[in-house]
């Protein structure tokens, strides 16, 4: 493989690293990220272990220049404030809290696919509890029932982990090798921000997206109840509203999200399973069996005669696991109490929220995004 420079700079001094070319694929420079074939490749920035201790940009003589707490790199990238005050970073396409970029600079460089692999994709407020305690539940059926799931004691959180949140987070080499198979990991970014092993090998992607007006409220009630004690008083709605109109939320722009894994699931179905939150709602048998089935775990008829599809529907719906002791206390690596994760499941609360006339200008800037695209969404009220 060949090998490229990046050079980070800050004011007159340069901080350059070397990172690797894929064979073959054309190289388009410019100051704050390197795509190449469309997809984004992380900077060789590293990380070790702990938020408070320093990281390391590699030079491209192999020398290490120390960072205070990422800011070498914050300080050259694009930023916005986001709805509790805090920083925003457009890195490689994607609006990224500044406490997540190590975890997924760490994560694109360093993870490495299995062809067993299943990977569970959302933008933030979109179902993904539900769906990894749905995907869970499915894969482990034959080891345990649902009145023994591990998921009645263990949020889901704890046995899907997120890359960027959670696993990476903490450390540049998590050990994954424990994992039982087939392993299940989940992630807030967009597809083209995935590591190339995952993108190149033959794991399944499942998508959860969910309609961009619900989303947004929902995002905005998550900030609100998670937002850390003293902490500034989340933007009001009005405040903020301009900047989801541009694309900027946490792991924005909700169009490049949903696009990006919308156009795989249709150019690799047996790659990428896109799956809408209001459909999974309306109908939850169906599309139950529709996972079971991409994810190589299809029910058989005398499961379904037994109803082991509702036991698992059963043991995942929103009151059964709001309710659990495990999901009302306890915080997540980045200080996010567990019980946030659970608050409304309600389609087309939206409409508690915005205006009609703000409701009517985001819709049609979503609309003018996805044209072409044969992607759409249904917005109740």
């Amino acid at each position: 493989m060949g090998s490229a420079t990046i050079v980070l700079s800050r004011g007159a001094v340069p901080y350059s690293t070397s990172i690797s070319e894929p064979r073959g694929k054309t190289r388009n420079n410019n100051k704050y990220t390197n795509l190449w074939n469309g997809r984004f490749l992380g900077i060789g920035l590293r990380c070790h272990g702990k938020r408070n201790k320093p990281c390391r940009l590699y030079t491209s003589t192999g020398e290490t220049k120390p960072t205070n707490d990422l800011q070498e790199l914050l300080l050259t990238l694009p930023s916005e404030k986001n709805w509790d005050g805090s920083s925003l970073h457009l890195y490689g396409g994607v609006w990224y809290p500044a406490y997540a970029i190590s975890g997924v600079v760490s994560f694109q460089q360093h993870f490495i696919a299995q062809n067993s692999d299943i990977i569970l994709a959302s933008m933030p407020a979109s179902g993904m509890p539900w769906l990894k305690a749905l995907a869970f539940s499915v894969i482990n059926r034959n080891h345990q029932s649902a009145k023994e799931s591990p998921l009645l004691v263990t949020s889901p959180h704890e046995l899907v982990r997120s890359f960027e949140n959670d696993l990476y987070f903490k450390t540049n080499h998590p050990n994954l090798e424990q994992l039982p198979l087939p392993r299940i990991f989940s992630t807030h970014t967009h597809y083209s921000s995935l590591p190339l092993s995952i993108i190149d090998s033959k794991c399944k992607i499942v998508f959860i997206c969910r309609n961009p007006l619900d989303q947004a409220i929902s995002y905005f009630l998550f900030a609100s109840k998670s937002r850390q004690e003293n902490a500034k008083p989340v933007s009001s709605i009005e405040e903020h509203f301009e900047k989801i109109c541009r694309g900027v939320q946490n792991y924005g722009p909700f169009w490049d999200s949903s696009l990006g894994y919308w156009k795989e699931s249709l150019e690799r179905p047996e790659k990428v399973l896109f799956l809408r939150y209001e459909d999974l709602k309306d109908d939850t048998i169906s599309n139950l069996k529709k996972l079971a089935e991409f994810l190589g775990f299809p029910f058989s008829e005398n499961e379904e005669k037994e109803g082991v599809l509702e036991e698992i529907l059963r043991l995942c719906s929103f009151d059964n696991l709001k309710d659990l002791k495990v999901n009302k206390n306890g915080v997540r690596p980045n200080g996010v109490p567990n019980s946030v994760f659970f608050r409304s499941e309600e389609v087309g609360h939206w409409s508690n929220y915005l205006s009609p006339q703000m409701a009517e200008n985001f819709r049609k800037i979503v609309e003018e995004k996805l044209v072409g695209s044969g992607l759409a969404f249904k917005i109740s009220q």
